[in-house]
């Protein structure tokens, strides 16, 4: 008899067993962790898999061809993640955002957004549907996706100069496919569109000013985000990182722009309207600016481990609950325990304390294309 093999993306990263509390209360929608944080955004990475290879989050180097991602019976069901999104929104959240890897890759999606397109919060109102993308499928899905209940998407684009855009994506991907993916989701009604750009200091960063005249007058939202230290495999380093009032600094040398208030509590974009009533833009500054004081989101990866923070090394796996056995009420304690118990603010830490301090040094962090953005 042969040993069973489990798969090495399985146990890559540590996880708790959570605990079921003896005293089973049903969810009221008004759960905080220890530092007063509802629970409002869920995550769900629906693959780990991406055709992308950016240096900032899935290098060649790391994830090539013998790099061993979840096989398929690994991977949460459909079934299982709507049986979790419906206990999470009992608890309190409003939004869920389908991430990866790259979502679209995971077949048959839009079966699971019209799963989860039909769960209501407490109170009757419909779930915000979101997607994130790297657009590469877009254009052939944006109707589907739309019909089957998807909201808006948020595309990942790093540069219009197709040589910056292509040696960054590292797989020699076309911007003007990306382009025809934002267009068929406007086309379709997936908006508010928003373009996420990671800014890396040297690499993309004189994209800033063509990425903000282009996408002008489009009705798309543009957000500058600082590249972070996601995971491990990424050489992430200090002196790379262009902090957002840099990029604010050079957009306003050409574009008077105007501070606006946040759309909703715990967003993590910095808006900025343009003076002219071009649209907007907005910067994302999770590492010169923290913002661990108002985060409500929480992780689901993509074989149905728990995490709370971005930064994170250790889950909770809930995949095993939904397979052994545990009711929903059970399940429900567990994850209100969990988020009860939180304290996660690396961003917050990593800002106040030397390097050699910082949370999870003794542990390997999970990497963004395991876990979403």
């Amino acid at each position: 008899m042969t040993d069973k093999i489990i798969p090495l993306a399985d146990i890559r990263y540590a996880s708790r067993i959570p605990h079921i509390p003896s005293d089973l209360q049903a969810p009221t929608g008004l759960l905080a962790d220890t530092l007063a944080r509802p629970l409002r955004d869920l995550r769900i990475s629906v693959t780990d898999r991406c055709n992308f290879r950016c240096s900032y989050c899935m290098p060649r180097e790391v994830f090539g061809k013998d790099y061993a991602f979840l096989p398929q019976t690994s991977l949460l069901s459909f079934e299982e993640i709507t049986r979790l999104a419906k206990i999470f929104v009992a608890h309190g959240v409003e939004k869920i955002r389908l991430t990866g890897g790259e979502p679209l890759l995971r077949k048959h999606l839009e079966v699971l957004i019209e799963m989860l397109a039909r769960i209501q919060t407490p109170s009757g109102q419909p779930l915000d549907i979101t997607l994130t993308t790297n657009a590469s499928l877009l254009a052939k899905k944006a109707q589907s996706l739309k019909d089957a209940g998807l909201q808006r998407v948020t595309v990942s684009l790093d540069g219009l100069d197709d040589a910056v855009f292509r040696r960054m994506n590292d797989v020699d991907f076309p911007v003007a496919d990306v382009l025809k993916g934002i267009e068929a989701a406007q086309r379709v009604g997936l908006a508010p569109i928003k373009v996420n750009m990671v800014v890396k200091r040297g690499t993309n960063d004189a994209e800033i000013l063509p990425m903000a005249r282009h996408f002008r007058h489009s009705g798309v939202v543009l957000r500058f985000i600082e590249y972070m230290d996601v995971g491990a495999t990424n050489g992430w380093r200090m002196n790379e990182v262009m902090p957002s009032v840099q990029v604010i600094e050079r957009l306003q040398a050409e574009f008077p722009l105007s501070a606006i208030d946040p759309n909703y509590p715990g967003e993590t974009a910095e808006r900025w309207r343009y003076a002219d009533g071009a649209g907007e833009v907005g910067v994302i500054s999770s590492v010169t600016q923290a913002f661990c004081g108002e985060c409500n989101r929480a992780r689901l990866s993509t074989e149905g481990k728990l995490f709370l923070c971005l930064f994170a090394s250790q889950g909770h796996d809930l995949r095993a609950l939904l397979r052994g056995q545990f009711d929903d009420a059970q399940i429900a304690g567990a994850v209100g325990h969990i988020w009860q118990s939180r304290s996660d603010r690396y961003s917050e830490l990593r800002a106040s304390l030397p390097e050699d301090k910082l949370p999870g040094l003794d542990a390997k962090r999970v990497e963004m294309s395991y876990i979403g953005g």
